[in-house]
């Protein structure tokens, strides 16, 4: 019989709120129809839209920390396995292989640390923070069903006492069964009203603390790792200066338009050679004779109708004088250089632009390349023609032959700006 009891209990709740289930159902469809009032509380629709959008934040902070977890450990992998090649490659006889196995020990032990602490200060609260969320969503459905029975109760009480033939037991009844919905309803909205407003004031405290242990923690692993860094930095200096004669090699950057160049520069040089047999080419017929052979860049053509100067006679010591080799400068006014750029002494090559000092020995592969010892300062000037520089080479030429010489075409050339370093 109790069996039969249970059963009975049991069939008569499905049944009640299956009930239930319909006359919500119904009275949704009246107030979509506009033919049922709905009770409205636009605080509380705030209070829900701030909820949700607190929610939707949460959750999406919590999904990025997971992430930011997710690195942190891949990182400690790569770590981890970048310090165990070191290991390998590091010979037994090498000086501070037991040092640099302890740094190696110790950087594993700060990437687990680190992981650790953001677990337990920064993804395990955001974890309990979040955890109170379900209830609370699961109450504002709850209140928000409770709403539709407490005016279900309210137009069936009201239908009641509005009929031509009025039923005093039925009345009597709508109106218990409203003021029961009404007292269950007010009593799940007043605790919300309470909660909500606080829990969304409580956002700012728990973003500033997440966010607060998240770059602390950072902030000390990144200390301690820069130790850790500068520790293995000396073992490896250490490791250098026993086996200098061995370091890696620098090297220039490939070029593509060196061959080009070097045709361009053989076809002026050719141009400008004497001819054969003779140390210098015979002045033309009418010009000064015993002077020696001045050559200008930019020579302009002669004033027609001019006629030259007297020949000089020349010394025994002229017979034996290079060619004196004039270039061109930019005009200057005071001391101020007129048109022109990088050019403002005259000690200083047309176009320079800043000095470098060769930091590696280079040797020329091509006619057009400087031979470069370290230490040598090298005058840097543009290319002639921008399009022929190559990526990682520069044009100038050797402050100790601009010095001497004062001449371009023969002595300046590219070099790898890898050997180099920029001086003031």
């Amino acid at each position: 019989m109790a069996e039969m009891g249970s059963k009975g209990v049991t069939a008569g709740k499905i049944a009640s709120n299956v009930q239930k289930k319909l006359t919500r159902a119904q009275e949704k469809v009246l107030q979509k129809l506009g033919k049922a009032d709905e009770t409205k509380d636009e605080q509380f629709e705030q209070c829900v839209q701030n909820f949700n959008k607190q929610l939707t934040e949460g959750t999406r902070l919590q999904k990025d920390l997971r992430t930011y977890l997710a690195s942190v450990k891949a990182m400690h992998e790569a770590s981890k396995k970048l310090n165990e090649c070191l290991q390998e490659v590091y010979e037994p006889d090498w000086p501070g292989r037991d040092e640099a196995n302890k740094i190696a020990e110790n950087n594993d032990l700060l990437w687990m640390d680190y992981h650790q602490k953001l677990v337990d200060q920064a993804l395990l609260t955001m974890d309990t923070y979040l955890g109170q969320f379900p209830d609370i969503k699961s109450r504002i459905a709850k209140r928000g069903r409770k709403l539709v029975d407490y005016d279900s109760a309210r137009h069936h009480y009201e239908s009641l006492q509005t009929a031509k033939k009025k039923d005093e037991a039925k009345i009597a009844k709508a109106e218990e069964e409203l003021i029961k919905a009404q007292k269950v309803f007010e009593e799940m909205n007043v605790d919300l009203q309470e909660e909500l407003p606080s829990l969304w004031n409580s956002r700012v405290g728990f973003y500033v603390n997440t966010f607060q242990s998240i770059a602390g923690l950072e902030e000390n692993f990144h200390k301690e790792m820069s130790k850790l860094n500068q520790n293995l930095n000396d073992v490896l200096v250490s490791l250098e200066k026993q086996h200098g004669s061995n370091t890696f090699t620098v090297k220039a950057q490939p070029r593509k338009k060196s061959k080009l160049f070097s045709r361009l520069r053989r076809k002026k040089n050719s141009e400008n050679a004497p001819a054969k047999g003779n140390k210098s080419p015979s002045p033309p017929d009418g010009s000064p004779a015993a002077t020696p052979e001045i050559r200008v860049n930019h020579e302009p053509e002669p004033a027609g109708g001019a006629t030259p100067g007297a020949a000089l006679p020349k010394s025994p010591s002229q017979s034996s004088l290079p060619a004196v080799v004039v270039e061109t400068f930019p005009a200057t006014v005071n001391g101020t250089v007129e048109g022109g750029s990088g050019a403002g002494r005259l000690d200083l090559p047309p176009g320079f632009m800043f000095k470098v000092q060769a930091q590696h020995d280079y040797t020329a592969t091509d006619t057009d390349e400087l031979q470069l010892k370290a230490g040598d300062v090298v005058l840097v000037i543009p290319f002639q023609n921008p399009e022929e520089q190559d990526e990682g080479w520069l044009m100038g030429v050797k402050e100790s032959d601009w010095n001497q010489h004062k001449e371009l075409e023969k002595y300046r050339g590219v070099f790898p700006e890898n050997f180099t370093e920029r001086v003031p």
